[in-house]
């Protein structure tokens, strides 16, 4: 990867597209620390010396945002809103008939999806940051046990309505910013943002942990973390070949066919979704918890949160697990057609060897793509377990970096980014070749 990196310095056009994205993304970061008006930015730091989030539904926010979230600034939703209207209208292409078509027209049709997932992402940010604005004018409620006035008090309508529509121009800004990046950048630029947002939280969680628990624990979790790490590798780039052979065919004067190749199927074929699914939905106990009466909670408030709040209690870890292997098999299933595989194979003269085309071939890349994704569903629960058992274990769930959704997405755009860049190489060094 390395080696990678430094033959990219050498060309020149790639080290401009590398250097334009290494800027948008330190510029990202800038805008992740500047606060919103209407907000006490020294309220807010003696908030955070005094204790981290304390509403477990933002969570997830908070992580992809980098720590902009909790310190309320132009970019405190981050890249969440744009992540959850793709995801909605990914599934809403499974529902809708027009939203499949749109999906088979090729690149016009890839446009209107993504304006549309432009209009949900405006949408989303003026429901959260609306409700993210509420929640932080209740002293206690964002910082748990924290009774500072982060909003102004006498900031009237006027100032929430600003301070709603910074925050909503700032995901706007974070959108165009992806878009840049990947226009003219290396890699996906949202996916690079979302690995710039989780990126910036290590050194501060690593260092917390030395203070906190001296360089014992902290060699600890380092030399835990690089396991970890090399074994999120090696899974993401395991996959199931099936051998495809095309038979040879004439259109017009030209033979086309003939050749062998492959189908790769990825044993996490569903990426980190199952995850952000899980914990979006572990997450409504919390939310109904919160809504109950708290001088007399019901009897479901307080089951509630004894078992299914608490990370480190088995019954929590158990549905979390349970949830991450559920909408791992959903996920796979939505976005993975083997009718219609099968089908394209069968119109370009493919075939399996020693399997028929058409349903056959189908039944067979169901059959195939069960039995992976089980693996798969196993790995990704048990990965993003490990912060719910360092928080059993070293109580350190705040500050482990290692584990869960997070080291997901850095080996996965960090691998994807490295491929990227040895792609644009080799085009390179054959364009060279051949002058």
């Amino acid at each position: 990867m390395l080696t990678a990196f430094v033959r990219a310095f050498r060309t020149p056009d790639l080290r401009k597209k590398i250097l334009f994205s290494l800027a948008i993304m330190a510029l990202f970061r800038v805008g992740s620390v500047v606060p919103t008006p209407g907000v006490s930015y020294q309220a807010v730091n003696r908030c955070l010396d005094q204790q981290q989030a304390g509403s477990g539904l933002y969570t997830l926010i908070q992580l992809f945002s980098g720590g902009a979230l909790l310190r309320l600034s132009i970019f405190a939703l981050g890249i969440m809103p744009y992540i959850t209207a793709s995801i909605i209208v990914q599934l809403l292409t499974v529902v809708i008939p027009r939203f499949e078509a749109l999906k088979k027209e090729g690149q016009s049709g890839t446009s209107k999806l993504t304006q549309y997932t432009r209009y949900l992402t405006i949408g989303l940010a003026i429901l959260q940051s609306t409700g993210l604005i509420a929640l932080a004018r209740q002293p206690g409620q964002l910082f748990s046990g924290c009774s500072e006035h982060i909003i102004y008090e006498n900031i009237g309508l006027f100032g929430i309505v600003v301070m709603v529509i910074t925050m909503t121009a700032g995901t706007g800004v974070i959108m165009w910013l992806g878009e840049l990046i990947t226009d003219r950048g290396v890699g996906n630029g949202m996916s690079l943002l979302i690995f710039t947002s989780i990126a910036a939280g290590f050194p501060t969680s690593l260092w917390a942990i030395r203070i906190e628990r001296g360089w014992g624990l902290f060699s600890l979790v380092v030399g835990a973390g690089l396991v970890i790490v090399s074994l999120v590798v090696f899974v993401e780039q395991c996959q199931r070949r099936i051998p495809v052979q095309y038979a040879k065919r004439m259109i017009g004067r030209r033979m086309y066919g003939g050749s062998s190749t492959y189908l790769p199927m990825k044993v996490n074929q569903a990426g980190v979704i199952p995850v952000i699914f899980a914990s979006s939905l572990l997450y409504l106990p919390s939310l109904a918890v919160n809504l109950a009466n708290k001088t007399n909670p019901p009897a479901w408030s307080t089951w509630l949160q004894k078992y299914l709040i608490r990370g480190d209690h088995p019954i929590y870890m158990f549905s979390y697990f349970g949830l991450i292997v559920f909408f791992t098999y959903f996920y796979v299933a939505i976005t993975f057609n083997p009718t219609e595989v099968a089908d394209n194979m069968k119109k370009y003269g493919g075939f399996i060897p020693g399997i028929r085309a058409g349903r056959p071939t189908a039944e067979y890349l169901d059959y195939v793509l069960s039995r992976i994704t089980l693996p798969g569903s196993l790995y990704l629960g048990s990965i993003a377990l490990i912060p719910l058992v360092a928080l059993g274990l070293f109580h350190a769930n705040q500050n482990f970096p290692f584990g869960g959704t997070a080291i997901l997405i850095i080996v996965g755009v960090g691998l994807e980014t490295v491929k990227q860049i040895e792609s644009q190489l080799q085009q390179r060094n054959y364009e060279g070749f051949l002058r």
